[in-house]
């Protein structure tokens, strides 16, 4: 299995980033794979897999390119930098495009784990290509949702950073990604590839950076920086498509308000609201309070979380509007959440939820 070796110091000082490229190559692999892990990413992959399909055949050496550089256990180094952190996608991109050739062909060679390189790749524009391709995913596939997805990864990494404090770092790095877990004497198991183990050395940086595909790898450039890509918790991953709400009940309690509620089918907590609708915490509190002085919505306390999902009296009123789907017998399936990672917002932020 991968393991690194991370002293105290260094995992004090690491840090949860986001990265509007480890979005966008995160993006890539899932339209690379073709299938999605929940009904969100089955419909992002419907709209954008016809034109991503339409660019590979357009340029067979780019998509040569992407199936090598996904290779079964190692991505090729050039087309996914560690250093991504706090970069513009722009800034990001840039360093792949400046890659020299031979380098590009050298990790690729990597990835093929002893078979040669295809003749087609014999060419010093694979870093060229790669730019276009990468920058193709994210001007067509994620920049379009990126302000959505943002919310989404600070979300993950307040709930994380706050579990941090209240439990330590071995709680949060085993709740990371399938295949992470700390094993105690600075032992982090990154992955169950079998890789001689790496210490990260006094002074390295160590970076956790979430996305929305249900994706992850690990990355480190030199012995300097080092980087564990993970997916963001489940129910925030989840790109709720919502149906535009009925005019007579947002009439009735408010556009706003009764966009929470068509939410609410799925048990969700107030953070989660705030980064799925984009509304303030403030105003989220109060739409809350209000649904649950009329009935419509119930709490339900899982573990430190509070959790809010529509009362059978929300269904009537949702079906009476109108909303198909909206009867718990065409409820979607309530999401696995870590109850111990879930961060309770309502009441240090929000007094008028109790």
């Amino acid at each position: 299995m991968g393991l690194w070796q991370i002293g105290t110091d260094t995992l004090a000082r690491s840090r949860f980033v986001l990265s509007p490229f480890a979005e966008t190559f995160a993006s890539l692999r899932l339209l690379h794979a073709g299938t999605g892990a929940h009904p969100g990413e089955e419909a992002w992959l419907r709209e954008h897999l016809p034109g991503y399909h339409a660019r590979l055949a357009a340029d067979p050496v780019a998509a040569l390119v992407v199936r090598v550089a996904f290779g079964t256990s190692w991505i090729a180094d050039f087309f996914c930098p560690t250093s991504c952190a706090g970069e513009s996608f722009e800034e990001t991109v840039a360093r792949v495009r400046a890659t020299g050739a031979e380098e590009a062909r050298a990790n690729l060679l990597v990835c093929l784990q002893g078979s040669p390189l295809p003749a087609a790749l014999e060419r010093d524009d694979l870093p060229e290509r790669a730019t276009t391709l990468l920058t193709y995913v994210w001007e067509e596939t994620v920049r379009p949702y990126w302000e959505r997805r943002r919310r989404v990864l600070e979300a993950d990494m307040v709930a994380r950073t706050a579990r941090v404090s209240q439990g330590g770092w071995a709680a949060v790095l085993d709740s990371l990604k399938p295949g992470t877990r700390w094993l105690g004497e600075s032992r982090f198991q990154v992955n169950p590839n079998a890789y001689p183990p790496r210490e990260i050395a006094a002074g390295a940086e160590l970076l956790f950076m979430p996305v929305t595909p249900k994706t992850s790898w690990v990355s480190w450039e030199g012995r300097e920086r080092y980087a564990v890509v993970y997916p963001c918790l489940g129910v925030l991953a989840e790109d709720h498509h919502r149906r535009p709400v009925p005019a007579g009940l947002g009439a009735l309690v408010g556009t706003a308000r009764a966009g929470v509620l068509a939410l609410l089918g799925t048990p969700m907590s107030t953070t989660q609201l705030v980064a799925v609708t984009g509304q303030g915490l403030g105003s989220v509190g109060r739409h809350l309070r209000v649904l649950l002085d009329a009935g419509l919505v119930e709490r339900r306390r899982a573990g430190q979380s509070v959790l809010y999902v529509r009362t059978p009296a929300g269904e009537v009123l949702m079906e009476a509007s109108g909303v198909s789907g909206a009867g718990t017998g065409d409820r979607l399936p309530e999401p696995e959440l870590d109850p111990e990672l879930e961060l309770e917002l309502e009441l240090e932020l929000d007094p008028g939820i109790h």
